[in-house]
C-alpha cells in the first residue's frame, strides 16, 4: 500500500487523445444510454467507513453512503442490474444515485454506522420538501446518532439532477465522502421524443429530461465532481485509531479522547475525482470489481448526431472549470430549474458554454452533440474511386439520414453483429469524398492538406488506434500495413475506431493525481460510428 502523501506512482497509465473542434445541429437520433443508480420510492441507506482507491495505488480512508445490509435495491436501468454485476456496498463514493419521479414522495431511512467518535450524521435534500421521523434535532435537519436511524420523507417539485449530502459537520463529513445524487424523472414527458431503435437496448431513464419539447435526449451521463485533501482523511484515521487504542486504566494522568477534533483548514486537495475516481480509473467499467467502493465511472460514448444529456453536480469545496472538447454544451437547467425564455416559454434560454463551470453545491443539466459537420474532410475515409464507396444524399439539414434514404445498420443482440444499413449513417455530405491525407501510408488519398505519421513512430496509447476516421475499415484505410505495436492495450479498438475527445478540467493541477500528470479530473468522450453498438452496461 502506498502512503497517502507520496508523490511516487505505484502504477502509471498512458493515453493519447484527439481534439477536433466542430459546430453542429441539435437533432434527435435514437440509440440510448443512462446513468446507473437505484430506483424506487423507498431506500435504506447506510453511512459508514471504508477506503477509496486512487490510481497511484494509495488507499484513502473515507466515509460514504451505501445500502444497508438486507436492503435489496432495484438497479436502473434494468439492463445494468441484470448483466453488469451491479452492486451497492454499505459504503460507496459517491453514494448510490437515487432515481425517483417528480412529485412522487420517497423515503430514505439512514443508519449511522460511522465510528462512534464521528458523532451524528444526516442527509440534506436541497430544493426538495422534506419531513423527518426519528433521530434527534440537528442544526439543519434531523440526525441519526451512532448506531441508530432517522427517516426522511422527500418530494421533489422539479425534475432534473439534484444533490444530497450530509447536513452534519459538512466541512468534515462531505469532505470524507458523504454525498450523492438524485435523478428526478419528469412526471410527464413530451410526445416528440424519438422511440427506441429496434434491436437496441434503451438505457434511458426517460425520453426527456423535463416535460418540455426541447429536452429530449438519446444518452445520459451523470458526473459528480469532488476533491480529497488526504491530510484531513489521515487526521480522521489516526485519531480514530488513537481513540480505539487509548488505555482506560485507572490512575492515568490524562483522559482518553472520545470525539474527533479535525482541522479542515487550510484546504489543500491532492486528489481530484469524477464520480469518486481519478483518471484513468474513471474510464474503467461501471461496477468494476477492482473498485469495490467506487462503482460509477466517467466514460461517455455517443454516435454522431445524438443528443447527450450531461447531468453534473459540484460536490466538493472548489469550483472546477470543466471543458468538453468537440463542442459547446447547451445548459438546460440549474438545480432542476429549467431555463426558459421570458417572452416565449416554449424556447430554451440557457447559454452555450465553452467551459461548464462546476460550482460547489450546484447541479446543472446540459446537452452535448457532435456530428462532424464542417471539418473539411471525410471522417469515414471515403474518396472518389474507392470500391464500395456508399452514397451521401443530404437531407434538408445536409446529413445522410433516413430523411434522405439512409438506413441505420440493424443490430442483432443475439449475435452482436450488424447487418445492412448505411455504414456512413449521419455523414455530413458536404465533406463526402473530401480527402484529409496528401501522402497517406495506407489507401486513402487525393491531395488533402495533411500527411499522417506512421503510428509506430508517433506513440501508442489507450485511446489512439492510428486513424482519424470512423468505422471498421478506418484503421486499414489510414495506416495500411503499419499496425500498432503488438500487444498494445486499446480502449478504442480498430473495429470501433471512435474519435476520442479529451474532457478535462481547465485547472492544470486538477488533471494530476497527487501532482503527477495525467490523472485527476480527466476522461474521454468517444464518438463511435453507427455500426458500433455502444454497450452502456460497461
Amino acid at each position: 500500500m502506498c502512503h497517502a502523501t507520496s508523490n511516487n506512482w505505484c502504477a502509471v497509465s498512458r493515453f493519447l487523445s484527439g481534439v477536433v473542434p466542430v459546430v453542429a445541429l441539435l437533432l434527435v437520433a435514437s440509440a440510448h444510454a443512462a446513468a446507473p443508480g437505484i430506483k424506487g420510492t423507498s431506500f435504506s441507506l447506510n453511512a459508514g467507513p471504508g477506503y477509496s482507491t486512487q490510481p497511484d495505488g494509495v488507499q484513502i480512508y473515507s466515509w460514504g453512503y451505501g445500502c444497508t445490509t438486507g436492503f435489496t435495491p432495484t438497479f436502473a436501468p434494468a439492463a445494468i442490474g441484470a448483466t453488469a454485476g451491479a452492486f451497492c456496498p454499505t459504503m460507496q463514493l459517491p453514494g448510490p444515485t437515487l432515481i425517483v419521479t417528480q412529485g412522487v414522495p420517497f423515503t430514505v431511512t439512514l443508519t449511522n454506522s460511522l465510528p462512534g467518535a464521528a458523532g451524528n450524521t444526516s442527509i440534506l435534500f436541497p430544493g426538495m420538501t422534506v419531513t423527518t421521523s426519528g433521530g434527534v434535532p440537528g442544526l439543519l435537519t434531523a440526525e441519526a446518532t451512532p448506531g441508530n436511524t432517522v427517516t426522511y420523507t422527500v418530494t421533489s417539485p422539479t425534475a432534473g439532477t439534484h444533490a444530497y449530502y450530509s447536513g452534519t459537520q459538512p466541512d468534515l463529513q462531505i469532505e470524507m465522502g458523504l454525498f450523492g445524487a438524485v435523478i428526478v424523472l419528469p412526471s410527464a414527458t413530451p410526445t416528440n421524443c424519438a422511440a427506441t431503435e429496434p434491436g437496441r437496448v434503451d438505457y434511458r431513464h426517460a425520453s426527456a429530461a423535463y416535460n418540455q419539447a426541447l429536452t429530449c435526449y438519446d444518452r445520459e451521463y451523470l458526473t459528480q465532481w469532488s476533491e480529497i485533501d488526504p491530510r484531513i482523511h489521515k487526521q480522521v484515521e489516526d485519531q480514530l485509531k488513537l481513540i480505539a487504542s487509548c488505555p482506560t486504566t485507572a490512575g492515568l494522568q490524562f483522559s482518553c479522547p472520545t470525539k474527533l477534533d479535525v482541522v479542515t483548514e487550510p484546504y489543500h486537495p491532492n486528489y481530484f475525482l469524477i464520480n469518486g475516481r481519478s483518471m484513468p480509473d474513471d474510464m474503467d467499467a461501471n461496477y468494476a470489481p477492482n473498485y469495490p467502493n467506487q462503482p460509477y465511472n466517467g466514460n461517455p460514448h455517443m454516435h454522431p448526431g445524438e443528443l447527450v444529456l450531461l447531468r453534473v453536480i459540484g460536490q466538493g469545496h472548489w469550483q472546477h472549470p470543466f471543458h468538453e472538447h468537440g463542442n459547446h454544451v447547451r445548459i438546460l437547467a440549474r438545480d432542476g430549474n429549467l431555463l426558459l425564455s421570458q417572452s416565449n416559454p416554449s424556447l430554451l434560454a440557457g447559454r452555450m458554454e465553452f467551459n461548464t463551470d462546476t460550482t460547489p453545491g450546484q447541479a446543472f443539466d446540459g446537452i452535448f452533440y457532435w456530428t462532424g459537420k464542417g471539418l473539411g474532410w471525410d471522417i469515414f475515409a471515403h474518396r472518389t474511386g474507392n470500391a464500395g464507396n456508399p452514397p451521401c444524399i443530404p437531407d434538408v439539414n445536409g446529413y445522410y439520414t433516413t430523411a434522405s434514404g439512409a438506413t441505420r445498420p440493424t443490430y442483432d443482440p443475439t449475435t452482436g453483429a450488424f447487418t445492412g444499413g448505411s455504414p456512413n449513417y449521419y455523414e455530413w455530405c458536404a465533406d463526402h469524398n473530401v480527402p484529409l491525407e496528401a501522402n497517406p501510408i495506407g489507401a486513402v488519398g487525393g491531395g488533402g492538406p495533411m500527411t499522417l505519421p506512421d503510428p509506430l513512430i508517433v506513440t501508442n496509447g489507450f485511446w489512439y488506434n492510428g486513424t482519424p476516421y470512423l468505422g471498421p475499415e478506418a484503421v486499414a484505410r489510414s495506416h495500411g500495413t503499419a499496425p500498432l505495436p503488438p500487444g498494445g492495450a486499446l480502449q478504442n479498438p480498430p473495429e470501433e475506431s471512435g474519435i476520442a475527445f479529451m474532457w478535462h478540467s481547465h485547472n492544470e493541477r486538477e488533471i494530476t493525481t497527487n501532482d503527477v500528470f495525467p490523472g485527476g479530473m480527466l476522461m474521454m468522450m468517444l464518438v463511435d460510428p453507427y455500426v458500433w453498438n455502444i454497450d452502456e452496461t460497461l
